[in-house]
């Protein structure tokens, strides 16, 4: 497959690629004589949307914003077909971030606070573009098949079925305005967001992007640092409080966030954990599970027919 790719990127693109590595079965990295660059290979979404996307994420880019630049074909598109084993996969280039995957006891305060301001940022310059734009292809997040909770989500598990339809239903009679709704990131987890010097910060991977309420974009991060970067050396308690207020003093030097809009974040906090369990019935096969997807299945499960809050709320 990284072959196939290597030869078709050069037919298509000015540059003289190398080596092309498979990162996922939808991601490669590309090392050309020009530098390092990433070739997203799916048919995850369709032209008009992905085509949408990278004129989002070029808006982005074009005003100072961090997200990967990206490379336009000898045919002067930025979504390009390419035809791999009888199929037309869509195909964008882009050229890679600086900076690092920070390790996961580096996420403190510090960083999270500065997160939260290219987040409040990122919301800020999306009100633009999308006043510039309007969105006619990005879904709002409940018409995305990872929201199908009851498709996924087997029925003898009422317990759940039943907590993620409130949780859908409540979100969707949120009041919605252009302050607190419209497009974002959507997968602001830590192994898409770069690290480098003097905490600059770059996001990658706006495949997930929809709109949503923008609260959403902070929910996700504190879920991923709580989840996965706190590895002992004091109170998970006290760290997942530090992470949030910081995360939300570092939005609010960029943008507006109501004190309503605060006071529902444990309600996108149990949004993002029925999401991730979902995608766990949607993407694992059930028949084969390993000794640690039945363990992680079951982690989920708990937490969330016990309703316990990630927050502590």
């Amino acid at each position: 497959m990284a072959q196939k790719i290597l030869g078709l990127l050069n037919e298509k693109y000015a540059l003289k690629i190398q080596k092309v590595e498979a990162v996922t079965n939808e991601m490669f990295r590309c090392i050309a004589n020009e530098g390092e660059f990433f070739a997203r290979v799916t048919n995850y979404k369709n032209y008009e949307e992905q085509f949408e996307e990278v004129n989002y994420t070029s808006y982005l880019h074009k005003r100072g914003f961090g997200v990967s630049p990206v490379i336009t074909s000898i045919n002067g598109k930025v979504v390009e077909n390419i035809p791999i084993d009888g199929r037309e996969l869509l195909t964008v280039l882009y050229q890679a971030a600086p900076g690092i995957h920070l390790p996961r006891k580096q996420w403190d305060a510090d960083v999270l606070k500065e997160l939260g301001r290219q987040i409040g940022k990122l919301h800020h310059l999306s009100k633009q573009y999308e006043d510039k734009h309007p969105v006619k292809y990005i879904r709002d997040w409940h018409e995305n098949e990872e929201y199908a909770f009851h498709k996924y989500i087997p029925k003898e598990e009422t317990t759940i079925r039943n907590i993620a339809e409130e949780v859908v239903t409540t979100i969707k009679k949120l009041p919605k305005s252009t302050f607190n709704y419209g497009l974002l990131h959507g997968d602001l987890w830590l192994g898409n967001i770069l690290v480098d010097k003097d905490l600059k910060l770059t996001m990658v991977d706006f495949q997930d992007c929809e709109k949503h309420f923008y609260i959403f974009d902070l929910a996700v991060p504190i879920y991923s640092a709580v989840e996965y970067s706190f590895v002992g050396g004091g109170n998970i308690s006290d760290y997942r409080q530090q992470i949030t207020q910081a995360i939300i003093k570092g939005y609010q030097e960029e943008n507006t966030l109501s004190i309503e809009m605060i006071d529902q974040l444990p309600l996108f906090i149990k949004l993002k954990e029925i999401f991730e369990y979902s995608l766990m019935h949607m993407y694992w096969d059930q028949d084969k599970l390993t000794e640690n997807e039945i363990r992680i299945m079951n982690h989920f499960r708990m937490r969330i027919e016990h309703d316990h809050s990630f927050l502590g709320a």
